[in-house]
């Protein structure tokens, strides 16, 4: 494992860091019913390859993810990893007092302070909420009580946004969605570069843009190989964020054991600089071609869930950009109409706005979900 400096800290953390928002489930339909021997497996056994920083956060897995985190850091793993949570900003609005919600955090996480508190999906409006309700003045009488470690935040919004928040007050982190196919979306790479010349550490999530950067169409996987490097999908999309001296960690969402053993080894060799300028531009004409077939911006981050109508929109979605990234209509065909449950379906739609609310891509989901429903319906019929 590398390691890299946090910030302003003198503490060094794994260039890979663990994030606890997609956990091996039970029930692939019940985002809750995470598969406790499986995922606290994975946790060890990350921490027993170097990783020393682990993410989770208030709804994660329907509030599990804070639940088996704390079970699985118990006894000899208690002080091997740093923790990492966040405050539900959304919750907020009403200023609702946040002590409630770190004091529910901590019994989840079985401990008396969390090391890195983060505010959580921080956009324009939440953070005039955060300003509104002096949030901030709580987050250091907590600090100074011990209960938290360092302030940070989460971020879904524009880069103005961005540097605004960074400029009002000194954050230890922030934490962003990037990766070499985002470059330009919300923060992106002058964010990045801008909150690293202020100090902060930066976290990076969805480096994989939600798994799809490792389900790459053939074209892009001979574009990739032409390179002669013997990497996976999954190695280039880190290997790209670590080859930048301003990217402090990236936190690895994986699912399986599998994928955590890929991320770890890759992460064993990763270096600053480690992409020659040919693989560089081998990802430059990656993204173009990725860009041209992928229709709905989804990263699965599950934050517009729950839908009040049982809508599974991040499925949905994924369904309908499967046909076009990966030419696989026949299989989002007989997945849409065979296993996905008619309450799961676009049709219970009533266009009530909540999720497009929730989403941090701004996703027009309404529309969306009126466009996937029509192209599935017509692709059905056109195969009869």
């Amino acid at each position: 494992m590398q390691y890299r400096k946090f910030g302003p800290l003198d503490f060094q953390v794994s260039i890979l860091g663990l994030g606890a928002m997609r956990l091996p489930l039970q029930d692939p339909h019940d985002e809750g019913s995470i598969d406790e021997a499986q995922a606290t497996a994975m946790i060890h056994y990350a921490i027993d390859h170097g990783v020393n920083y682990i993410d989770t956060a208030y709804p994660y897995h329907k509030g599990m993810s804070e639940v088996v985190v704390g079970k699985a850091l118990q006894g000899t793993y208690r002080e091997r990893a740093k923790v990492a949570t966040k405050l539900p900003t959304w919750l907020l609005e009403a200023c609702e007092h946040p002590e409630k919600y770190l004091r529910e955090q901590l019994k989840r996480l079985r401990r008396d302070h969390v090391d890195f508190y983060l505010l959580h999906a921080l956009d324009r409006n939440r953070w005039e909420t955060v300003l509104k309700c002096r949030v901030l003045e709580w987050a250091e009488q907590a600090k100074a009580r011990g209960d938290i470690g360092y302030l940070g935040f989460s971020f879904h919004d524009d880069l103005a946004t961005f540097k605004r928040i960074i400029d009002t007050y000194p954050f230890t982190f922030c934490q962003i969605q990037y990766n070499y196919l985002d470059v330009d979306f919300q923060a992106g790479q002058e964010g990045l570069r801008y909150a690293a010349s202020k100090g902060l550490a930066v976290v990076v999530m969805e480096p994989l843009k939600g798994g799809q950067l490792v389900r790459l169409p053939e074209e892009v996987r001979r574009r990739l190989a032409a390179t002669g490097r013997n990497w996976t999908p999954a190695a280039w999309g880190l290997l790209w964020l670590w080859n930048q001296k301003e990217v402090t960690t990236v936190l690895s969402g994986a699912s399986t054991m599998r994928e955590l053993e890929e991320n770890i080894e890759t992460a064993s060799f990763a270096h600053e600089g480690i992409l020659r300028p040919e693989d560089l531009v081998a990802l430059e004409e990656a993204r173009r071609i990725l860009r041209g077939i992928a229709p709905i911006p989804c990263t699965t981050c599950h934050y517009c869930l729950p839908c009040p109508q049982g809508v599974n929109i991040p499925f949905v979605f994924g369904l309908y950009n499967r046909v076009f990234q990966f030419r696989d209509l026949e299989g989002a065909r007989r997945t849409y109409f065979h296993f996905l449950r008619p309450e799961e379906r676009p049709e219970n739609c009533v266009e009530c706005g909540v999720c497009e609310e929730r989403c941090p891509q701004k996703i027009p989901i309404r529309e969306e979900l009126k466009k996937v429903q029509d192209f599935f319906q017509r692709s059905s019929q056109e195969a009869m």
